[in-house]
């Protein structure tokens, strides 16, 4: 099973891993978070990152999602990324750590698409639905 960890601003990655508990009715395993503040130099937090990362990979994978891409967050899942094994998506939101977490069974490449559409088609424009 691939891994699930979550970098983002603040307590917004806790927010999504508690909601996403809270629509599964379980939490996940392979699932963790890092919430950066205004404060954190994103260099000091690197070896913390790494070691939260190996908590959620038992040999299959990780997908890191972040909120904005180019922020300080992402720029520290940037370290962390190795292709194929490490992968990252940004635009974090609830469908698409939903999906990720559907999906993470179906390797890597999959997963990839599915969660990153989860997040798109998750925003929808109500009245025309």
């Amino acid at each position: 099973m691939i891994g699930i960890f979550l970098i983002t601003h603040g307590s917004y990655g806790e927010a999504l891993v508690q909601n996403a508990c809270h629509v599964l009715n379980k939490r996940p395993p392979q699932l963790n978070q890092l919430g950066l503040s205004a404060q954190d130099d994103p260099l000091d937090l690197l070896p913390l990152a790494r070691q939260m990362l190996q908590l959620v990979d038992n040999g299959e994978g990780v997908l890191v999602l972040t909120d904005i891409f180019g922020a300080s967050p992402a720029n520290l899942v940037l370290k962390l990324l190795e292709p194929g094994r490490i992968e990252g998506l940004s635009g974090a939101n609830l469908p698409m750590l939903l999906r990720a977490l559907t999906y993470r069974d179906k390797g890597m490449e999959t997963l990839l698409i599915r969660a990153r559409d989860g997040g798109r088609d998750g925003i929808l424009n109500m009245l025309d639905h």
